[in-house]
């Protein structure tokens, strides 16, 4: 009896369960490991040229700032 209460569910288990969580579990691995989908990469395109032209922004306004008051970059730091 003891031993049907052990094994019972641990059929289930082998059975049911542990396919299932085997095939979920590969399925995630192999769209993880597929690398970015179009419209991620267009994401990822687009922000880096944003970034890109803040960081352009930023030096014209710090050469700007420069030019006009050369100490302020002491008060900053």
């Amino acid at each position: 009896m003891s031993s049907f209460l052990i094994a019972g569910p641990l059929i289930v288990f082998l059975i049911f369960v542990a396919p299932l969580w085997l095939v979920l579990h590969y399925r995630s691995k192999k769209r993880a490991a597929g690398g970015l989908s179009e419209e991620d990469f267009q994401r990822l395109q687009s922000l880096s040229e944003r970034a890109e032209q803040m960081q352009r922004r930023v030096n014209t306004l710090e050469r700007i700032l420069d030019s006009e008051s050369p100490e302020w970059r002491r008060r900053y730091e």
